[in-house]
């Protein structure tokens, strides 16, 4: 989730940056990235990701390579959910890739947490990239890359904001222009939303976005999260880093976006991670009691007239 400009408590009572509660999360998804990036197989390079986890005291135990995590692939969490990661990473940095290599130059990253993309993807020189997370968050980012021999390979606009708050006001007065197209990333985000916030995101984006705009978000389509509550995933995550994610997880029914934004008017695919599984050749396939199992992608375009 993302946060506000000033230091503030969230739901589970923790500080606003990465050290407890969702932001938490960044830093397990960054570890996933780091594990990916040293695989000999690997689907995405962040080479940034390991600093991240060094740099907080939460994690600075946790894995960031394989071959520190003794079972190896066999972990549930180091193996298989690290792998999950990797394969999301790639699948959206190909879709935004795909997009700027059109007509789109503005991205959104709502939620951006540790995401490094201005830094390690190649884009067009006229591109740029809008992060909307917590301030604290973003300060912990920024403290990072600041240390390291980091350059943005795009114009990169932080915008520190709750997306309780106004975020539209934030991410206009930053610079994004609703009437050119645009590319937006909601990457791990929306299930931790109460219904109505997810719901208000997304036509907030339908609002701000013009034909040849394009949308990718995960969503989850479990009615009841605790089907999986003894899975493998949700058990070693809990048991290994003290990350409950299930209790993260807002447990209201969940919203069809896609299919509201197919009312809309746009075009829409849905897809299981194990769909991409197959065509990468890498990542998590179907297992018994898979958390996994709900989780779906949505791509979403605008078209044009």
């Amino acid at each position: 989730m993302a946060g506000t400009a000033q230091r503030h408590t969230d739901a589970e009572g923790t500080d606003a940056g990465v050290d407890g509660g969702v932001g938490l999360t960044a830093l397990l998804v960054a570890a996933a990235r780091a594990i990916e990036t040293h695989r000999h197989d690997s689907l995405a390079q962040d080479v940034y990701a390991e600093h991240f986890v060094r740099a907080a005291p939460a994690c600075a135990d946790w894995p960031v390579r394989l071959q520190r995590v003794p079972d190896g692939d066999g972990n549930p969490l180091w193996g298989r959910f690290a792998r999950y990661f990797g394969l999301r990473t790639r699948v959206l940095d190909d879709f935004v890739l795909r997009s700027v290599r059109t007509s789109v130059r503005q991205v959104v990253l709502l939620g951006a947490g540790l995401d490094t993309r201005a830094f390690r993807l190649d884009w067009p020189s006229d591109c740029v990239v809008f992060e909307i997370d917590r301030a604290g968050v973003l300060a912990f980012k920024h403290q990072v890359l600041t240390g390291l021999p980091a350059t943005p390979k795009v114009k990169r606009v932080p915008v520190p904001v709750d997306l309780r708050a106004d975020w539209v006001a934030a991410l206009t007065t930053a610079g994004f222009d609703p009437a050119a197209p645009s590319v937006w990333l909601a990457e791990g985000l929306l299930f931790y939303l109460p219904s109505p916030v997810e719901t208000y995101l997304i036509d907030t984006v339908d609002r701000l976005t013009t034909e040849g705009s394009a949308l990718a978000f995960e969503a989850k389509l479990e009615k009841d999260l605790l089907e999986y509550r003894d899975s493998a995933i949700y058990t070693a995550t809990r048991e290994q880093i003290g990350i409950d994610l299930l209790h993260l997880f807002d447990k209201g029914p969940r919203p069809d976006s896609a299919g509201d934004l197919t009312a809309k008017g746009w075009s829409t695919s849905v897809h299981t991670p194990f769909d991409f599984t197959h065509q990468y050749g890498r990542g998590p396939l179907p297992e018994p009691n898979d958390a996994l199992e709900g989780n779906r992608w949505v791509f979403a375009h605008k078209p044009r007239p």
